[in-house]
């Protein structure tokens, strides 16, 4: 394998000139792929409906074909899931991701098409590899093992043809033959169900392998970490995999996990973002050392941006990227490869760049707190932990927050429960620094905490570990793709939780 890792640094090289040509002329890019979309998809029963034979620009595209909801696409979904083909894309659907959202009790099925396995997802993941050898044409990434923590749910049989499972369930089963190569765990441990004993399994069976990359969201990853270091007694993760280079993350910020990462290996590593969803591979970093992704323009998906304030309107508007602004907050609308057209995922982006057009995740449409008009997102909220623990040496391994509301004698506020990793010396002291990192991230807080007359002090709970992890198990939602949502607007998870507690 080591002769392996110049080849594929050489082979990176040549691919990089291709990225570089679509992230040079993005706009003729993406024309060039929602007229390849329509060209596809113009007969099935979709295409027919909204008239794809007649649409040759992206303004007659918006005006046949209105903003989509899983809701509205929902009908298709099951009857393309009792076999019939045609529907939203030209070619048979015989995989679907299933996707729960973060703690919803309801399911999802996105279609996944051999073409946006292929053109979308592979693609995408071999240009990740293509950006990180890009940058270091040195590395011995390839002459080891990629440890990948996926696959909480076993593919599940719909009918001869028709099968689902979590994203990265289905990826790993439809991986070409080479992918086993360099990959650990064996298929069997990466798809079990069951996360104690998935644990359990991926530690004992990797202590052993070369492990030159980590990929899975860091929650999990860092209780997989912790579990190998009681069984090697090792004191760090270098000492059990001393080529350890890379670890890949997404799904959530990896702000408040840094530190413990740091400190859990033992020696710097890269820390490598990737924006991937059931619905599409969407960005990755392309610059270690700088915040944001570069957007795939290239890989099937068609890219429209929905200004947040235009959200819940009748006909909300979207833009393209010829009209993006940099740090101005945007719902993602997607067309892609798979069969959603125009479909509104849920996510909201913020451009970090704009030559080359770079994103970053700051939330979900429906993650948010603006109970008294403070409009508190995902990002500012992770930031203003991250400070926070800086301030006052602690370290946080989960949180949520919703709103108090007005009652008789109390204004209102923002009510916290934080799991610590190691607490603050003065809990006192970390609100008050909480408080004010949430003021420097945001101005609209700021102005409805000015002299506590919309809101006062946040309230803050520290609660013990591993009530996120029990709470999230009694729910049947444990590991993979779950997580405890960060923000929200009503007090639903709040009062449930509490109630567990």
């Amino acid at each position: 394998m080591k002769l392996l890792s110049p080849a594929i640094s050489t082979m990176a090289r040549l691919r990089y000139g291709q990225i570089e040509q679509w992230s040079q002329d993005p706009v003729s890019a993406q024309r060039n792929v929602l007229q390849d979309l329509v060209t596809h998809a113009q007969y099935s029963e979709f295409g027919m409906k909204h008239g794809f034979n007649d649409l040759f620009t992206i303004r007659k595209f918006k005006e046949a074909v209105p903003i989509q909801e899983y809701d509205d696409i929902k009908p298709y979904i099951e009857r393309l899931m009792e076999g019939e083909e045609n529907l939203l894309w030209n070619t048979p659907v015989n995989w679907f991701a299933k996707s729960s959202g973060t703690t919803s009790d309801k399911s999802k099925f996105i279609p996944i098409t051999k073409e946006s396995l292929e053109d979308c997802h592979f693609l995408a993941a071999k240009d990740v590899l293509t950006l990180y050898y890009f940058s270091n044409p040195e590395s011995d990434l390839l002459t080891g093992k990629s440890l990948v923590i996926g696959g909480s749910h076993q593919i599940h049989q719909v009918n001869e043809d028709i099968h689902y499972g979590d994203l990265s369930a289905v990826l790993l089963q439809n991986t070409p033959f080479w992918g086993g190569w360099i990959r650990t765990p064996e298929l069997s441990i990466a798809l079990l169900d069951e996360w104690e004993t998935k644990i359990e399994k991926l530690a004992q069976s990797t202590i052993e392998e070369n492990v030159t990359s980590i990929a899975g969201v860091p929650t999990w990853t860092l209780v997989l970490l912790r579990r190998i270091l009681e069984i090697t007694g090792k004191s760090c993760i270098k000492e059990v995999w001393p080529g350890l280079e890379l670890y890949i993350h997404g799904g959530v910020s990896f702000t408040p996990y840094k530190e413990q990462f740091e400190k859990i290996i033992g020696a710097p590593i890269h820390y490598l973002e990737m924006y991937n969803a059931s619905e599409g591979f969407f960005a990755a970093q392309d610059r270690l050392d700088e915040e944001g992704m570069i957007l795939f323009l290239q890989h099937g998906i068609f890219y429209e941006f929905m200004p947040i304030e235009e959200y819940g309107k009748d006909k909300p508007k979207t833009i393209g990227l010829n009209k993006v602004e940099l740090g101005k907050q945007y719902a993602l609308v997607i067309s892609t490869n798979g069969g959603l057209w125009r479909y509104l995922i849920g996510d909201t982006i913020q451009f970090t760049s704009l030559k080359p057009f770079r994103v970053k995740v700051s939330g979900r449409l429906k993650h948010f707190m603006n109970a008294f008009g403070e409009e508190v997102i995902v990002d500012n909220s992770d930031k203003a932990i991250a400070v926070a623990c800086e301030k006052c040496n602690a370290i946080v391994n989960d949180y949520t927050a919703a709103p108090l509301y007005f009652s008789e004698g109390n204004n209102g506020a923002h009510e916290w429960l934080i799991e610590f990793e190691k607490k603050p010396a003065d809990l006192s002291e970390f609100i008050l620094e909480l408080d004010t990192a949430l003021k420097n991230a945001n101005s609209d807080y700021e102005a409805k905490r000015q002299k506590d007359i919309a809101l006062r002090m946040p309230v803050v709970h520290a609660v013990d570990k591993g009530v996120f992890t029990n709470w999230l198990k009694q729910k049947g939602k444990l590991g993979g793709q779950h997580k405890v949502p960060r923000l929200s607007n009503d007090r639903k998870y709040m009062d449930e939780i509490k109630q567990f507690l």
